[in-house]
Protein backbone atom coordinates (compact mmCIF):
# COMPACT_ATOMS: atom_id res chain seq x y z
CA UNK A 1 0.00 0.00 0.00
CA UNK A 2 1.62 3.13 -1.04
CA UNK A 3 1.95 5.74 1.52
CA UNK A 4 0.99 9.67 0.42
CA UNK A 5 1.44 13.00 2.12
CA UNK A 6 -0.72 15.42 0.96
CA UNK A 7 0.82 18.95 1.68
CA UNK A 8 -1.50 22.36 1.41
CA UNK A 9 0.26 25.59 0.90
CA UNK A 10 -2.08 28.07 1.93
CA UNK A 11 -2.29 30.25 5.05
CA UNK A 12 -5.94 30.26 5.44
CA UNK A 13 -7.97 28.08 7.53
CA UNK A 14 -10.52 28.46 5.19
CA UNK A 15 -9.20 27.76 2.08
CA UNK A 16 -10.20 26.60 -1.22
CA UNK A 17 -6.44 24.64 -1.71
CA UNK A 18 -6.87 22.77 1.49
CA UNK A 19 -9.82 21.82 0.08
CA UNK A 20 -8.14 20.43 -2.91
CA UNK A 21 -5.85 18.72 -0.93
CA UNK A 22 -8.63 16.62 1.18
CA UNK A 23 -10.41 16.09 -1.54
CA UNK A 24 -7.03 14.45 -3.47
CA UNK A 25 -6.41 13.12 -0.28
CA UNK A 26 -9.80 11.14 0.04
CA UNK A 27 -9.66 10.48 -4.18
CA UNK A 28 -5.74 8.41 -3.09
CA UNK A 29 -7.43 6.91 0.34
CA UNK A 30 -10.14 5.39 -1.64
CA UNK A 31 -7.88 3.97 -4.37
CA UNK A 32 -6.32 2.23 -1.67
CA UNK A 33 -3.45 4.45 -0.21
CA UNK A 34 -2.51 5.33 2.90
CA UNK A 35 -2.99 9.03 2.94
CA UNK A 36 -1.76 12.25 5.36
CA UNK A 37 -2.74 15.61 5.17
CA UNK A 38 -0.24 18.13 6.24
CA UNK A 39 -1.27 21.77 6.56
CA UNK A 40 1.97 23.67 6.48
CA UNK A 41 0.09 26.78 8.16
CA UNK A 42 -0.07 24.10 11.34
CA UNK A 43 3.74 24.53 11.73
CA UNK A 44 5.12 26.97 14.08
CA UNK A 45 6.19 30.14 11.73
CA UNK A 46 9.25 30.60 13.62
CA UNK A 47 11.14 27.25 13.37
CA UNK A 48 9.34 27.22 9.65
CA UNK A 49 10.78 30.18 8.82
CA UNK A 50 14.63 29.92 10.01
CA UNK A 51 14.22 26.12 8.48
CA UNK A 52 15.04 24.78 12.49
CA UNK A 53 14.66 20.86 11.77
CA UNK A 54 15.75 20.05 14.99
CA UNK A 55 12.27 21.64 16.13
CA UNK A 56 9.85 18.87 16.52
CA UNK A 57 6.86 19.66 14.60
CA UNK A 58 9.67 20.25 11.73
CA UNK A 59 11.52 17.17 12.25
CA UNK A 60 8.24 15.61 11.94
CA UNK A 61 6.89 17.42 9.31
CA UNK A 62 10.16 16.42 6.97
CA UNK A 63 10.06 12.87 8.33
CA UNK A 64 6.42 12.75 6.79
CA UNK A 65 7.67 13.37 3.48
CA UNK A 66 10.85 11.37 3.58
CA UNK A 67 8.53 8.56 4.34
CA UNK A 68 5.84 8.92 1.62
CA UNK A 69 6.31 7.24 -1.68
CA UNK A 70 4.43 10.14 -3.52
CA UNK A 71 3.71 13.56 -2.38
CA UNK A 72 1.03 15.72 -3.58
CA UNK A 73 1.41 19.50 -3.18
CA UNK A 74 -1.62 21.82 -3.09
CA UNK A 75 -0.44 25.56 -3.67
CA UNK A 76 -2.56 28.42 -4.04
CA UNK A 77 -1.77 31.45 -7.01
CA UNK A 78 -0.07 34.58 -5.40
CA UNK A 79 1.20 36.74 -7.49
CA UNK A 80 1.89 34.20 -10.71
CA UNK A 81 3.40 32.06 -8.01
CA UNK A 82 2.66 29.45 -5.83
CA UNK A 83 2.77 30.55 -1.78
CA UNK A 84 5.86 31.73 -0.05
CA UNK A 85 4.27 29.36 2.68
CA UNK A 86 5.14 26.04 0.56
CA UNK A 87 8.16 27.29 -0.66
CA UNK A 88 9.31 27.84 3.26
CA UNK A 89 8.68 24.53 3.69
CA UNK A 90 10.36 22.88 0.87
CA UNK A 91 13.04 25.27 1.43
CA UNK A 92 13.61 23.45 4.57
CA UNK A 93 13.86 19.74 2.94
CA UNK A 94 17.25 17.95 2.10
CA UNK A 95 18.72 18.63 -1.07
CA UNK A 96 17.21 15.74 -2.55
CA UNK A 97 14.04 15.74 -0.14
CA UNK A 98 11.68 14.55 -3.17
CA UNK A 99 14.26 11.75 -4.27
CA UNK A 100 12.54 8.82 -5.70
CA UNK A 101 9.21 9.88 -5.12
CA UNK A 102 6.30 10.95 -7.60
CA UNK A 103 4.56 14.58 -7.12
CA UNK A 104 1.62 16.02 -8.03
CA UNK A 105 1.74 19.63 -8.21
CA UNK A 106 -2.17 20.79 -7.73
CA UNK A 107 -2.90 24.65 -7.70
CA UNK A 108 -5.80 27.10 -7.42
CA UNK A 109 -6.78 30.85 -8.19
CA UNK A 110 -9.02 33.46 -9.39
CA UNK A 111 -8.00 33.15 -12.92
CA UNK A 112 -6.62 30.54 -15.35
CA UNK A 113 -4.38 33.34 -16.68
CA UNK A 114 -2.12 31.76 -13.55
CA UNK A 115 -2.28 28.12 -14.60
CA UNK A 116 1.62 28.32 -16.11
CA UNK A 117 2.58 28.47 -12.33
CA UNK A 118 2.41 24.72 -11.91
CA UNK A 119 4.99 24.52 -14.55
CA UNK A 120 6.93 27.45 -14.63
CA UNK A 121 7.46 28.36 -10.88
CA UNK A 122 6.80 24.61 -9.25
CA UNK A 123 8.02 22.28 -11.46
CA UNK A 124 11.35 23.41 -11.20
CA UNK A 125 11.59 23.61 -7.47
CA UNK A 126 10.89 19.93 -7.61
CA UNK A 127 12.96 19.12 -10.15
CA UNK A 128 15.73 20.46 -7.96
CA UNK A 129 14.62 18.56 -5.17
CA UNK A 130 14.86 15.42 -6.86
CA UNK A 131 11.39 14.20 -7.61
CA UNK A 132 11.90 11.24 -9.22
CA UNK A 133 8.20 11.76 -11.66
CA UNK A 134 6.76 15.07 -11.54
CA UNK A 135 2.89 14.38 -13.16
CA UNK A 136 0.84 16.73 -14.84
CA UNK A 137 -0.33 19.26 -12.32
CA UNK A 138 -3.78 20.65 -12.60
CA UNK A 139 -5.04 23.94 -11.95
CA UNK A 140 -8.88 24.15 -10.05
CA UNK A 141 -10.68 27.84 -10.45
CA UNK A 142 -11.29 29.18 -6.84
CA UNK A 143 -14.98 29.60 -7.71
CA UNK A 144 -15.17 25.87 -8.86
CA UNK A 145 -14.42 24.94 -4.90
CA UNK A 146 -17.01 24.56 -2.85
CA UNK A 147 -18.60 22.77 -0.01
CA UNK A 148 -21.39 21.09 -0.11
CA UNK A 149 -23.41 19.29 3.05
CA UNK A 150 -20.13 20.17 4.68
CA UNK A 151 -17.75 18.82 2.48
CA UNK A 152 -15.14 19.46 -0.01
CA UNK A 153 -16.82 19.49 -3.45
CA UNK A 154 -15.67 20.68 -7.11
CA UNK A 155 -17.59 21.23 -10.42
CA UNK A 156 -17.55 18.52 -12.95
CA UNK A 157 -15.92 20.93 -15.20
CA UNK A 158 -12.64 21.13 -12.90
CA UNK A 159 -13.06 17.40 -11.28
CA UNK A 160 -12.57 15.59 -14.16
CA UNK A 161 -9.36 16.93 -15.09
CA UNK A 162 -8.65 16.45 -11.10
CA UNK A 163 -9.38 12.65 -11.61
CA UNK A 164 -7.46 12.46 -14.32
CA UNK A 165 -4.19 13.61 -13.08
CA UNK A 166 -4.40 11.59 -9.38
CA UNK A 167 -5.14 8.36 -11.72
CA UNK A 168 -1.91 9.40 -13.50
CA UNK A 169 0.15 10.28 -10.30
CA UNK A 170 -1.62 6.68 -8.63
CA UNK A 171 0.00 5.04 -11.71
CA UNK A 172 3.38 6.54 -11.39
CA UNK A 173 3.82 5.68 -7.63
CA UNK A 174 6.25 2.86 -6.79
CA UNK A 175 3.70 0.59 -5.33
CA UNK A 176 0.11 0.17 -5.78
CA UNK A 177 -0.05 0.09 -9.71
CA UNK A 178 -2.97 -2.51 -9.23
CA UNK A 179 -4.86 -0.90 -6.74
CA UNK A 180 -8.02 -0.60 -8.63
CA UNK A 181 -11.65 -0.03 -7.62
CA UNK A 182 -13.39 3.34 -6.30
CA UNK A 183 -15.93 4.89 -8.43
CA UNK A 184 -15.76 8.46 -8.23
Amino acid sequence: MPSILVISGSPSPASRTERIGDIAARWLTDEGCRTEHLRVRSLPAGPLLSADVSHPAIALAAGQVARADGVVLATPTYKASFSGLLKSFLDLLPQFGLDGKAVLPLATGGSLAHVLVLDYALRPVLHSLGARHVVQGHFVLDQHVELKDGRPWIRPESRAGLDAVLEQFRAALPAGRSVTGAVH
